[in-house]
Order: C-alpha cells, then structure tokens, then sequence
C-alpha cells in the first residue's frame, strides 16, 4: 500500500511517458502523472519559507524527526544492497557533491546508506521543489530529511541556493544531485546529464563523487505487474574542477566525463552497450504488456 503511494498507482501509463520520451529524444521529460504543478509564485514561496526557516529550532526539530524515519528506511531497504568500488571513493571528511542516476523517489536511500558507512551523519538532497508541495507523511519528509529545494528560478539558483550549498560543503557535507533532474520510473539507463550540479562543483571548487546504481531483478513479485528490484552502487570515482580552467569550460568537462563513467558503468553491469531504443528490460522489474 505505502510502496504503491510513493511510486503512484498508475505505472503504465508512466511508462508510456518513459517510451515516448526516448523516441523523441528528450531525456529532461518530465513522465510522472500526479506531479504537482507549481506556478513561480507558489515556487518562489516554497524557497523562501525554506530559507527562513532551514535554522530555525523548529526545523530543526522536524529534521531530526524526518532523518530518523529516513535512516530507519535506509537500513530496511538496504539490507541486501551491495556497494562496488569503494577504494574509489575519497575522504568525504571533506565534503563533495554525489551525483547517480534517478529512477525512484528510494534510491536516495542507496546513497545515504553509503554515505552513512562512511560515518556521515547527513545526506543533503537537492530535490525539485515540486516535491515540497506533496502532501501528508511523503511530504514531511520531503520537507525536512535534510533536502534542498531546486526550482527554475535563476535569481535562487545562483543566490540562495549556491550560498546553502557553499555553507554545507563548507561545513564538509556531502550533497546529492541528480544530473538527470526528472526521476524515471525504474529506467536502468544512465541519461545525458544537464550541467547544474558541475557548474556548482566548479563553482564552490568541489569534488563530484559518480555513482550509479545497478538494479537487480529479483524472483519475488512486488504488485501483480513488478518483481521487486534489488540495487548494486557502483563508486565510479572522483571528478574534480581543474585549477586553470574556468567555471564554464570546468563544468562542460566535468559533465561529460560523469556522463562517460555512468555509460561504462551502464555497460559493464548489463554487458550491452549503452543505446536509447526503448525495451521492456529498460524498465527494471517490469514483466511487461504481454501478462495477464
């Protein structure tokens, strides 16, 4: 019941979306149905009382709150991931930005899981600012398990919102962002990624972290059209901004040097090579249209 709250009821039809997506080539495509929609105003009014209140006590109090469920969550969904690749991961003593793939309103609970072995206390999570208008015990934790509200509102972005993340990686934190942006529904695919996160990594001179999860069908079935789908994190290694090149030309490499990492990543773990036709085994878990 929960799992069908979080990931919506309908998931044909958002694969449907995911489908015609690809066939269009547009990789930025928003494919979920029951998204709220946000004007600027009602945006600019979800930053603004999250910047007024992010040091407040009572925030912090329904932080702590939402951190709890969200590690308790962490641990139960966790119990079977495996993490790859962990001689390639830094010292995050010193704070970086995690970038992964984005296919479930869960798989944060992957990185944090990670993150957490490591002895970090906070996963900061860069989420579009739709998520913070969803209602009840989701939004709560939308709300407060330590997220950052992304929106389209330029001023933010390079104000505000650079200035939360300079002071939390000041403060040697670690930050996820999803390159992707949009979450799609299950899709093992690595997409091409926008640059946001590396213009903000060279920006703050930081570190990116790249990862990439690997999704695992298991035998079990989840709901009457999903098995339920186990998670491998791959640790790709470390992208860092270099010190003669500027903020433009470090983000236009760094983006592409992600992108490289997840395609082979993509490729090693499914043994075929990355291309966008879509496919039934595209969509992790997904026994398809022919059942039932």
């Amino acid at each position: 019941e929960d799992q069908a709250m979080i990931l919506g009821a309908d998931r044909q039809a958002v694969i449907a979306n995911i489908k015609n997506a690809v066939e269009r080539e547009d990789f930025y495509s928003k494919v979920e149905i029951n998204d709220p929609v946000l004007s600027a105003q009602e945006s600019r009014a979800i930053t603004d009382r999250y910047l007024a209140s992010r040091k407040k006590v009572s925030f912090r109090a329904k932080s702590m709150v939402a951190r709890t469920v969200a590690n308790v969550g962490t641990s139960l969904l966790n119990r079977n991931t495996r993490i790859e690749g962990l001689e390639n991961l830094p010292d995050l003593s010193q704070g970086a930005i995690i970038t992964s793939n984005h296919f479930s309103p869960l798989e944060n609970t992957v990185i944090r899981h990670m993150v957490r072995r490591q002895g970090k206390k906070r996963l900061n999570i860069v989420s579009q600012v739709t998520n913070f208008a969803m209602p009840g015990a989701i939004g709560f934790l939308m709300n407060y398990a330590d997220t950052i509200p992304l929106s389209q509102d330029l001023r933010y972005l390079n104000r505000e919102f650079l200035q939360v993340l300079e002071e939390l990686l000041g403060q040697k934190e670690v930050v996820l962002i999803y390159p992707e942006q949009e979450m799609w529904f299950n899709y093992r695919k690595p997409r091409p990624l926008k640059r946001g996160a590396y213009h903000f990594a060279a920006k703050l001179n930081v570190p990116v972290v790249s990862c990439f999860v690997e999704m695992v069908d298991q035998a079990e079935m989840d709901t009457g059209e999903f098995k339920k789908v186990g998670y491998v994190l791959h640790i790709l290694g470390t992208i860092s901004p270099e010190s003669d090149k500027g903020v433009k030309e470090n983000s236009c490499l760094m983006c592409q040097k992600d992108y490289e990492m997840k395609k082979a990543a993509y490729e090693a773990a499914y043994g075929k090579a990355l291309e966008y036709t879509f496919e039934q085994s595209d969509i992790a878990g997904w026994i398809g249209e022919h059942h039932g």
